[in-house]
């Protein structure tokens, strides 16, 4: 091979090389697309950031301040709102009612969502589409349409305007989207990592608790922030089945604390409850939106 040649393919070989090593061209099309993007999404975002913090704003001003000047910043940053909201309007009841009924159902339809995902997704049996199918059904089912029978159910069974009665009813309406999202989490999982615990003399509650479950982290993490969203602002069903005032969630004592006195509510301490109600939420948002996001990149890579 003459030293022209060899001269010729390096130079072919670095072109090559730059061409596919070349930045992308931006058109004044891309660029116009990316500006409109970027504009959007930060109206969007003033949309969603500033009436959260009007919100935290107003709840450290009185009812006065609030009619007098809704836009200024309070006189005085104290927490006496907080503190009339938490204990002279029963927000801090409501609020540790909301805690126990959620975390409980949140427990029960996590453990058994995920069991009832692994059996149908890992093994077959006679039925078992037919109870997959009947669990989608589910969410389709409007809430309103059972609250008559869920009524009658509770009454006759004694767990009417209790919180029990509240949990299980949370557990039955989450639990067909957390066997759906779990789903497909444990039918992509390998079945040579459950052979593989079964050849080291693992059962089959071993293989799920301390192999299987674990590998479904990221799924879990997702359907426990769904779930944890929709249990915490749910509202038609305390609202039906819990009219017990002490017995009252968050939703139902912030309605009952806006409507009780008109136009005589103390709107500082109103604001300040709104506070308290919210920030749960975001506090898990933050804590768990990077196994949110991992779930969402683990979904897009099988």
């Amino acid at each position: 091979m003459t030293t022209e040649a060899i001269t010729t393919r390096g130079a072919s070989r670095i072109d090559r090389k730059q061409a596919f090593t070349r930045k992308p061209v931006n058109t004044p099309a891309d660029k116009a697309v990316g500006a409109l993007s970027h504009t959007a999404l930060v109206v969007w975002s003033l949309i969603v950031i500033l009436p959260l913090l009007w919100t935290l704003m107003t709840s450290f001003k009185t009812t006065k301040e609030i009619f007098a000047s809704p836009f200024s910043l309070p006189a005085n940053w104290n927490f006496n709102n907080y503190v009339s909201a938490w204990t002279q309007e029963g927000i801090g009841n409501y609020f540790l009612n909301t805690v126990i009924v959620v975390g409980f159902a949140l427990v029960i339809v996590m453990v058994l969502g995920a069991m009832c995902a692994y059996v149908l997704a890992r093994y077959k049996f006679f039925g078992s589409r037919a109870i997959y199918y009947l669990m989608l059904a589910g969410l389709t089912f409007p809430v309103f349409l059972a609250i008559v029978p869920l009524f009658f159910v509770l009454r006759n069974i004694g767990l009417l305007n209790t919180l029990p009665g509240l949990i299980l009813t949370y557990v039955a309406f989450a639990l067909p989207f957390t066997v759906f999202f779990l789903y497909s989490f444990f039918k992509g999982l390998p079945d040579e990592i459950a052979e593989a615990a079964a050849i080291d003399g693992a059962g089959e509650w071993r293989t799920f608790f301390q192999v299987m479950l674990p590998m479904a982290k990221p799924g879990m993490a997702s359907v426990a922030i769904f779930n944890f969203l929709g249990l915490w602002n749910q509202f038609l069903l305390p609202v039906a089945l819990n009219t017990n005032k002490s017995n009252y969630v968050l939703s139902q004592g912030m309605a009952s604390f806006a409507s009780s006195a008109g136009y005589a509510v103390d709107f500082g301490a109103l604001f300040a409850a709104v506070v308290i109600t919210i920030v749960p939420v975001l506090v898990a948002y933050v804590i768990f939106q990077r196994q949110l996001q991992g779930s969402v990149s683990q979904g897009t890579m099988k």
